[in-house]
């Protein structure tokens, strides 16, 4: 019997399992189908929200703790796996910002090194934006990594890791509860024994704790991206405009991105949202209508109703734990998200303050809570 039972093999319970097995425990990871093959993989990898100055402190504070993390675990996998996630770190581009005094207060409130920049700045750093443009805002410290590289390295590592079991293609079904705490969790393979739950189940999270009376408002929210096959240097960083974006991979590839849409469990692609994406990439990078789309996906986020995700204890169950709910900033946040619920389930002084993310109190709040903007981040 395993310590812990994570369940959910995306980038949030791959990285528990990580650091509940550096930490020395022993850990049983839970997966309906493959490890990192749901959000987490669909996603483009930007490690910032895309607009940071419109979201909430919690937040806030989540991706400012996370911000460093992604270097040194990208040369650890790749020294650890002969896999390299791509970590690159060539900055942010920002065309026509319509909060822009917003954004600068923020950067000056928070230190953050964000300047207005010129035309002769802004196509020197990055020739192929649309033409025409006078201005832009520049970060130069946002970075980005290849999603299926990161997940592929997490779970080569989890797999090479003695304390972990990985347990891929066990669908849960169940739980046996006694005395008020969890003795297994039930699964497509079988009954799994464990000590401690945590319920990494992405969009899947409040299916998942409904069984305990437990109304998670997370919901699965459709987004939509393409991939052009574009020569090596075409674009050289992320490119943000009217809140979507291009993202270069090493390869020269260049991702596109992102729908909202709220469609349930459907993961479905459509013409439609092809061409609005392809609409708006070659509205970024003009030269982009030159290249062919090679790939077409969707993907289904977790959302809640402010983005600001569940993180610990599982009201009424002794040994049950939630980390769910990010919304658009799955992989932005996971580090600092799984730190804290690490923290507390080992006892250790939290990172970063909890309260924020506790299920108590917060569940009856976002009962009636409005979901937001689409346009946050």
């Amino acid at each position: 019997m395993s310590e812990f039972l994570v369940v959910g093999g995306g980038v949030i319970g791959m990285m528990t399992t990580l650091q509940l097995a550096d930490a020395g425990h022993s850990v049983t990871l839970l997966e309906r189908g493959d490890c990192g093959r749901e959000a987490s993989w669909a996603g483009g990898g930007i490690v910032s929200p895309l607009y940071p100055w419109r979201y909430s402190a919690p937040i806030s504070r989540l991706s400012t703790w996370s911000e460093g993390f992604y270097p040194e675990l990208a040369l650890r996998l790749l020294e650890e796996t002969g896999i390299d996630p791509e970590y690159r770190q060539k900055g942010l581009l920002y065309l026509r910002v319509d909060d822009e005094a917003r954004a600068m207060a923020w950067a000056r409130e928070v230190g953050k090194p964000l300047e207005r920049v010129d035309a002769d700045f802004l196509y020197a750093k990055e020739p192929g934006a649309a033409p025409g443009l006078a201005e832009a805002l520049w970060m130069p410290t946002l970075g980005s990594i290849r999603n299926p590289r990161l997940l592929q390295a997490l779970r080569a590592r989890l797999a090479a890791m003695p304390r972990v079991t990985l347990r891929e293609r066990s669908e849960v079904t169940g739980f046996d509860v006694a005395g008020g705490r969890i003795a297994a969790v039930r699964t497509s393979a079988g009954p799994v024994p464990g000590d401690q739950v945590i319920v990494c189940g992405g969009a899947w999270a409040a299916g998942l704790l409904a069984p305990f009376d437990v109304r998670l408002p997370v919901r699965p929210v459709k987004g939509q991206m393409i991939l052009f096959k574009a020569p090596p240097g075409l674009v050289k960083r992320v490119v943000l405009m009217d809140g979507r974006y291009v993202i270069p991979r090493a390869d020269g590839r260049v991702l596109a991105g992102s729908t909202l849409e709220e469609t349930g469990f459907d993961q479905s692609t459509s013409n439609e949202a092809r061409q609005s994406l392809w609409q708006s990439a070659v509205s970024i990078i003009p030269a982009l209508a030159d290249c062919e789309v090679a790939h077409h996906w969707a993907g289904l986020r977790p959302g809640s109703p402010d983005g600001v995700p569940f993180i610990g204890a599982v009201p009424g169950v002794d040994n049950l734990s939630v980390n769910a709910g990010h919304y658009r900033n799955g992989l932005v946040l996971a580090p600092a998200s799984t730190r804290l619920l690490v923290d507390q389930l080992l006892g250790r002084e939290p990172a970063i303050e909890p309260a924020p993310y506790r299920l108590e109190g917060r569940l009856s709040e976002a009962a009636g809570a409005d979901p937001g903007p689409a346009s946050a981040g």
